[in-house]
């Protein structure tokens, strides 16, 4: 085994591009010796020291932590750096797992919107959910998608991966009677956690029509989904909206669209 190495040799053995290597010198951490042509050349113990950079920036350890680590290292200074790891490794576990959870409920939603009837009312009860919304008007998917986004940002911190969310939009009702689809006043999400919130969908019996396809038949969804609450004897109690079951986020195939009508009941 050689007891010097070029750059070019270290840089390869441990994928390490050079830049990051005259990086690593000019912070002090490493301190390559110089052949008679000026050729850096690292020993065993940068070797060592590049071991501990590369397996402590996988951890997201700055710069700064490692160098302090390097120039202090002693047992109680490497005890007080495993605890520190062990516990962004917890941290990263629970990520994970939170993760797998939110991928494991999306994958069961996805599954069952798969099985859903096209077209066929039904009577769900449902318990109060809590919502925040953006009121705009829309009238175009592009704009829907920009208002999905600009509610995304305002509560990113509060609610679950967008490709997860609970997304829904409240039909502009004047245009739908005037006999105007697919535009709406409001897009909302529904809320995982407890907390502040915009408004409520209250508790209770609603109706509900899952239909596949384009959105500009809304309009006739909602007059079908309409006519079975008269049929059925029962009143609507609430404003139409749309719940999107399998949307832009899972395919781009319109015809996979699964969009849900909901309207609440009088008790």
């Amino acid at each position: 085994m050689k007891d010097y190495y070029k750059i070019n040799e270290i840089s390869k053995l441990y994928g390490i591009g050079v830049d990051s290597l005259r990086y690593y010198e000019r912070l002090g951490i490493l301190k390559p010796r110089r052949d008679t042509n000026g050729y850096r050349l690292y020993d065993l113990k940068d070797m060592y020291k590049l071991t501990v950079i590369r397996d402590l920036r996988k951890l997201d350890f700055s710069m700064a932590q490692i160098k302090d680590f390097l120039e202090g290292q002693c047992v109680e200074n490497t005890l007080s750096l495993l605890r520190e790891e062990q516990g962004m490794l917890d941290a990263q576990m629970e990520e994970i797992l939170r993760r797998k959870e939110l991928i494991g409920r999306r994958i069961s939603s996805l599954d069952a919107a798969k099985r859903e009837p096209d077209r066929k009312t039904v009577w769900k009860k449902i318990p109060e959910r809590r919502c925040v919304r953006i009121e705009q008007y829309i009238t175009r998917d592009e704009e829907m998608d920009f208002v999905i986004r600009k509610l995304h940002r305002k509560y990113e911190d509060r609610i679950q991966d967008l490709g997860t969310q609970t997304i829904g939009a409240f039909f502009a009702v004047e245009d739908m009677e005037r006999g105007i689809a697919n535009s709406y006043e409001s897009v909302f999400f529904v809320l995982e956690e407890p907390g502040e919130c915009d408004f409520v969908l209250p508790e209770g019996e609603y109706a509900s029509l899952c239909y596949r396809g384009r959105y500009d038949q809304n309009g006739e969804r909602v007059r079908e989904l309409k006519k079975s609450i008269e049929q059925a004897g029962r009143k609507a109690s609430g404003t139409p909206f749309e719940i999107y079951r399998i949307d832009n986020r899972d395919t781009m195939r319109e015809e996979e669209f699964l969009t849900e009508i909901q309207i609440l009941l009088e008790q």
